[in-house]
This record gives C-alpha cells, sequence and structure tokens, in this order.
C-alpha cells in the first residue's frame, strides 16, 4: 500500500511502500502518475536502481528526450549526468524548468542521486500552479495571450564563454534555434493554469520594448520564489525525485562545495505549450 507524506502546502510528497526497481503495475503506474498530477512533485527514498530499470520507468510515461549538451551514462544515452566537484563545480543555481529551449518540453523528469555530500545540496521545487493562482485578476488576465521567446544559448552562456565553449556546442546551438511559448500556458491533464517564463531559457516577451519585459519577467521570476508556493528536499543515497516539467521550477543549493555531488537524470518528451 502506498503512504504518502506531503512536504507543504503548495507541492511536494514522499512516496512509500513502493520498490521501484520491480515493474510496475498497471495500476501502480496510474496511482504513481495521479500522484505527479496532485503533488506535481513526488520523492521516493532507498531505490537503488540500475539504469536500465530508471529507463524503462520513464519509458512508462512516454518517449525520452536526449540532452544536447552533457554527458551521458555510457549505453544509456537518454540518462545524462549532473554532477559537482571540486574540479568542476556545478554552474546551475537559477529557478528553471527543464529544457524549455525545446519546441516541446519535457512534460517531467525523473532524477535519481547517487553520491550525496555528507551535508548541503538539497533541491527546491516551486508550483507555478500555485503562483500563477497567488496573481491578481488583473495581472492573470494581462499575461495570458502573452507570448515569450526560450533560448538554448541563454541558459548555456556561461559554458558558451569557456574557452573552446562555443565550437564544442555549435552542434546544440545550430540544432536548437529560439522558440515561442505563451507565457501563461494550461496544464493537459488538469487543466490549471501556471507560468510557464523562467531565469534560464526565457530571454524576452514578444510585443513589449526590453525594458518592459526585463521588468515583467524580474517581477515573475521573484514572485515564483514566494516560500508558500515551494517544498524543499534533502537528497540521500538512492532517492529518486519525479518531478512535473510543466508546472513546476527547481533550483539546487550549491552549499557543498568542495564536496562531490552526482545525479543522473532523465527527461519524457512533452507536448507543444498552449
Amino acid at each position: 500500500m502506498l503512504k504518502i507524506k506531503p512536504l507543504s502546502g503548495a507541492l511536494g510528497a514522499e512516496i512509500g511502500g513502493i520498490d521501484l526497481s520491480d515493474e510496475l503495475s498497471a495500476e501502480n503506474f496510474m496511482r504513481i502518475r495521479k500522484l505527479l498530477n496532485e503533488y506535481e512533485v513526488i520523492f521516493f527514498r532507498e531505490q537503488n536502481i540500475m539504469p536500465e530499470r530508471q529507463r524503462a520507468l520513464a519509458l512508462s510515461f512516454g518517449p525520452l528526450q536526449t540532452h544536447p549538451a552533457y554527458d551521458t551514462v555510457p549505453g544509456y544515452p537518454e540518462i545524462t549526468i549532473l554532477e559537482s566537484s571540486a574540479d568542476k563545480p556545478t554552474k546551475i543555481e537559477v529557478w528553471h524548468a527543464d529544457m524549455t529551449f525545446r519546441e516541446h518540453p519535457p512534460m517531467a523528469t525523473i532524477l535519481k542521486s547517487v553520491i550525496v555530500p555528507p551535508k548541503g545540496g538539497d533541491t527546491l521545487w516551486a508550483s507555478m500552479t500555485s503562483a500563477y493562482n497567488g496573481l491578481s485578476y488583473h495581472m492573470q488576465s494581462f499575461l495570458d495571450g502573452l507570448t515569450a521567446v526560450h533560448e538554448f544559448s541563454s541558459g548555456f552562456r556561461e559554458s558558451l564563454a569557456e574557452e573552446g565553449g562555443r565550437e564544442r556546442l555549435a552542434a546544440a546551438v545550430a540544432a536548437n534555434p529560439p522558440v515561442r511559448h505563451p507565457v501563461i500556458r494550461t496544464h493537459p491533464e488538469t487543466g490549471k493554469k501556471l507560468i510557464f517564463v523562467n531565469s534560464l531559457f526565457t530571454t524576452h516577451i514578444e510585443g513589449m520594448r526590453q525594458k518592459e519585459s526585463d521588468a515583467l519577467l524580474a517581477f515573475l521570476y521573484e514572485h515564483i520564489t514566494t516560500p508558500e508556493y515551494s517544498c524543499r528536499f534533502q537528497w540521500e543515497p538512492h532517492s529518486i525525485a519525479i518531478w512535473d516539467n510543466r508546472s513546476t521550477q527547481h533550483k539546487p543549493i550549491n552549499d557543498y562545495f568542495p564536496a562531490h555531488r552526482r545525479l543522473q537524470r532523465i527527461t519524457i518528451d512533452g507536448d507543444k505549450p498552449y
């Protein structure tokens, strides 16, 4: 029997009573899918699953995506390695949704911890549904119908600025031209509206002067960090997080340098936001 422990008022729940190393029954998968829609991010402890099982679990949700810029687990091109060490510290430190530079951003992400630091290294998630509901009716009405541009190059500007970075990522830049997404999108399963801009990949809002766009985006980026819209997860070895990439943003807390942290991520293909 599944055990559910909500983590905050807005989103997040730890799920117990299930072994993800076993093939999920249709009933258990549908329960997990329902919990994901309800809590937007769900967590599992003590799940020492192998890459093939992480891949199979992700395939239960749909086709998979690959990432053009990260190293991957040998033999599993869909599983990217997110790693930070004293020699190669992490670079992503802002709130974001994964890969919104794609025409079809991921619908969900499955992240497994492999190496965790002795302290620190938590991750924050925020509900873009709750953030939208926290706006006034007039602001909701103003934002609805606006379109924003998302770019791969914006999210990887630090890597591009490194020596040889532009050459190393030239193929990724060419394969991922800027895309347009609504500022407010509708969740295709729940029908709820949510904020769909993020400070990593969104560059501007169309039809506005740059100062206007910058000011509006700055307001939204600050608004989504309201503590009441968030939850925090403390990683342990073999923890798994599954989050709805359409309705959440997340932020790693990089407070563990120079300790070693390694996670394995796989993303499930999504639809075109509307």
